[in-house]
Formats: structure tokens, C-alpha cells, sequence
């Protein structure tokens, strides 16, 4: 539960300066038990440090700490947030709807290259063990993409309180797998053979890469642009 500490009142100038600015004064007044205001004091610049030091950890937006190996490019301007990063070839737990008859396991994937910009999420393949720029680009065999776009539905995940590069990463990642398969995107199979049926063939070996759709001749460096 939170009570109130202390009020802020900020004081300014009518008048602008020769620069075109106004002159401010900050002043703290401590609130006591009974919920009055006490005599005003001006503000130090250790409390507002505190305040800002506080408020930015629990409302940043912008990560932090570590580089991840598998983080290609980030831009952290606000209003211009975009983190493109990949997994290499591996297995992934993934979960379907009833309806298209695909049991929840875990499957063989080819490398995947994650987009995220803003609120969206872009997803692509890949052939090699470890992309490089002049890698090219695959439709991710995937159901819920059109194109590359993603279609975030069902999982409901919390952005981490701590939002270090790793946990960003990992945050779009569980948003993205944890969300069940449940239908084809707008271009339709994303595989040149059925889809359900390539995926139930990746569950017990290797994803076969000649299954794999260039998208548009794209390569790892036109998206790192």
C-alpha cells in the first residue's frame, strides 16, 4: 500500500530568460501522520536522485546489462525500439489447438531470427548453424506468420520488472512460443509441403531445409539496415 511522503511544488518565472527559457525552483514539503503538509524546504539533489533512480526502475522501458551472444542489432531510442537476434537449429517446445490434430512437443526447428519493433514481432529462417550478414531468409515454418509477420494471440506474458537485454529477449520469446499454433497465415503454407504435416515429421528428426520459402530474396543485412 502506498501513502503519501512528500509533495513537490514547482515554481517558475513569468518571465523568459534571454535563451527563451524560464527559471525554476523546486520545493519539498514533507507530509506527516495526519496527511498535512509541513513547512516547504528546497529540494537536494540526492532526493531527486532517489525519486529518479526509483521511478526509472519500475517505468524504463530501455534495457540493460549484458550483451547477449545471439542479440544482432539493437536500437533503445524511444520511439525507435528494435532488437533483431536469433536461435540457432535446435528443438522447441510448441503448442497447437485441437482442431489441427498436431500433439504439443517439442520439434526440430531451423535457425530462427527474431524482429521485434515496438509492440510487433517479425520471425524468419534460416539454413546455417550461426547467420552472418549475407544469410538468406526463410519463411519461418510456422502457423500464426504471414509473410514474417506474427500473429501474438493467446499467451499472456508480464514484461520483466528487470529488463536486461536477456530478459527482453526471453519475454518476446515466451510471448511468441507459449502462444498456441493455431491457424495459417494470409499466404497460406509457409513450407512447400503441407504444414501440418512437415511439422509432425520435424518431432522426431532433423527439419528437412528443402522445405524451406525464400522471402523475397531478403538476407540478414536488408533487416539489420
Amino acid at each position: 500500500m502506498l501513502v503519501p511522503r512528500a509533495a513537490l511544488i514547482a515554481y517558475s518565472t513569468e518571465e523568459k530568460t534571454h535563451a527563451g527559457d524560464r527559471r525554476y525552483f523546486l520545493e519539498l514539503r514533507e507530509i506527516d501522520s495526519q496527511g498535512n503538509m509541513t513547512e516547504g524546504k528546497p529540494v537536494t539533489v540526492e532526493f531527486m536522485n532517489e525519486l529518479v533512480r526509483n521511478y526509472s526502475e519500475t517505468h524504463s522501458s530501455t534495457p540493460h546489462g549484458r550483451l547477449p551472444s545471439n542479440l544482432l542489432y539493437a536500437d533503445t531510442r524511444k520511439g525507435s525500439e528494435r532488437y533483431v537476434w536469433y536461435n540457432p537449429p535446435g528443438k522447441r517446445m510448441m503448442y497447437f489447438v485441437g482442431g489441427l490434430g498436431i500433439e504439443n512437443a517439442e520439434y526440430h526447428l531451423p535457425g530462427i531470427i527474431y524482429e521485434a519493433r515496438g509492440t510487433r514481432l517479425n520471425v524468419y529462417a534460416y539454413k546455417e548453424d550461426q547467420p552472418c550478414m549475407e544469410t538468406a531468409l526463410y519463411a519461418a515454418p510456422l502457423f500464426n506468420v504471414t509473410g514474417s509477420s506474427v500473429c501474438l494471440g493467446s499467451a499472456r506474458i508480464e514484461k520483466p520488472r528487470e529488463l536486461t537485454y536477456a530478459n527482453l529477449l526471453e519475454y518476446w520469446e515466451r510471448k511468441f512460443w507459449l502462444t498456441e499454433f493455431s491457424h495459417l497465415g494470409g499466404h497460406g503454407n509457409p513450407t512447400k509441403s503441407n504444414l501440418v504435416l512437415v511439422t509432425k515429421a520435424a518431432r522426431d528428426k532433423p527439419f528437412d531445409l528443402k522445405e524451406l520459402k525464400p522471402l523475397k530474396n531478403l538476407k540478414l543485412k536488408d533487416i539489420l539496415e
